[in-house]
């Protein structure tokens, strides 16, 4: 059975109107459509139909763009769909959304004692500028001559600009898990839209720059599974309680089959635990307040993955008080960092965490 919790919210909508360009618009709505381009098509619709749109856009034309562009393509029913370079768009629009945020003023926090991730050498070898790579590694004197070989003058344009390589002095193994349960769409907010965004964004940015990294998705809601990076666009929440334990003990499990030799897990949440595995298949429940048997179980995966080296970085999506003391206790006995933030701000926090921690060694 498919469940799907949607509710207009007008106010909402002009926010998302206000963003630049109809492209980033169309794939901010596909994430919340969870990849179904008709449906974020019919969104954009009702944006022009409520006047958030201009009124002499021409949705039949932009479809022949989107299409022209190779960015959906139709399948046998004529159904229109996401194709891969669909899916690296919207990867790549994410990390420019968040980083460009970022890039504009950096990020406070509410840490407790964290672990960072490593260095790099830069090396002889150049290379052309990327969106993302590190301005202290530009080579201005190569970027210069870049620009006199074009233009004859030193009119310097971003084309020209040329950076060192680096070498990594390590890498990093990541797990991001991401809640699903159903209080990820509950009372008309829409959390897991922007937590989608952040994994496609930390796909995007390690991709380009720590290539030698790696980043694997676990989806928690009753159970815990891993989804491949294809998949993302098309994940959703559902009618689901929260499996913390599990999800923690499955990112653990993957981590253990890494070779690199920092090792992390990434959890975005907004609810507590409400749910375990109990042995010979049986599973506990109890989504009434936090239920000491849950809670002491979740702990104890907290407490195995600290053993293991494995540091815990949560972001909560909340304030409930009793939530952020659940939360802090499990960061104490793993050694982790925690952060409390809002949905609109979700992405900035997990990239600045990622990227600033990045620069420093495990401990």
């Amino acid at each position: 059975m498919e469940y799907r919790y949607a509710r207009w919210d007008p106010d909402r909508f002009k926010r998302l109107a206000g963003l630049r360009g109809l492209s980033k618009l169309f794939n901010y709505l596909l994430l919340q459509a969870n990849g179904d381009v008709e449906q974020a098509l019919e969104y954009l619709q009702y944006l022009k139909d409520q006047g958030y749109l201009p009124a002499d856009w021409d949705i039949h034309d932009f479809k022949r763009k989107i299409e022209e562009e190779g960015l959906v393509a139709k399948d046998p029913r004529g159904r229109r769909m996401l194709t891969a370079r669909g899916e690296q768009r919207i990867r790549h629009d994410a990390l420019e959304r968040i980083f460009g945020g970022l890039r504009q003023g950096g990020r406070g926090s509410h840490a407790v004692p964290h672990a960072g991730l490593g260095t790099s050498e830069p090396l002889p070898e150049r290379r052309p500028y990327q969106f993302g790579d590190d301005l202290g590694q530009i080579d201005f004197p190569g970027s210069l001559v870049n620009s006199m070989r074009r233009m004859q003058g030193l009119n310097m344009e971003e084309e020209d600009l040329s950076v060192f390589e680096t070498e990594a002095g390590t890498s990093c193994a990541t797990v991001l898990l991401l809640d699903v349960s159903h209080s990820m769409v509950l009372y008309g907010e829409d959390r897991i839209t922007p937590a989608k965004q952040v994994a496609l964004a930390l796909v995007e940015l390690i991709t380009r720059q720590y290539p030698k990294d790696s980043l694997r998705i676990v989806l928690f809601g009753d159970t815990a599974e891993e989804v491949s990076i294809a998949e993302l666009p098309y994940v959703g929440a559902g009618p689901y309680h929260t499996n913390t334990k599990a999800g923690l003990c499955t990112a653990r499990q993957l981590l253990a089959r890494e070779k690199h030799p920092n090792k992390q897990i990434v959890m975005i949440t907004d609810g507590k635990p409400s749910v375990i595995d109990r042995p010979g298949g049986q599973v506990y429940r109890n989504p009434i307040g936090l239920d000491p048997v849950i809670v002491n179980r979740t702990l104890d995966e907290a407490v195995v993955c600290r053993r293991r080296r494995i540091p815990i970085t949560t972001f909560m999506i909340t304030s409930d008080p009793y939530l952020r003391q659940f939360v802090a206790k499990l960061t104490e006995l793993n050694k982790g960092r925690a952060y409390f933030t809002s949905p609109d701000k979700l992405g900035e926090f997990v990239l600045w965490d990622f990227v600033s921690n990045r620069r420093k060694k495990l401990r």
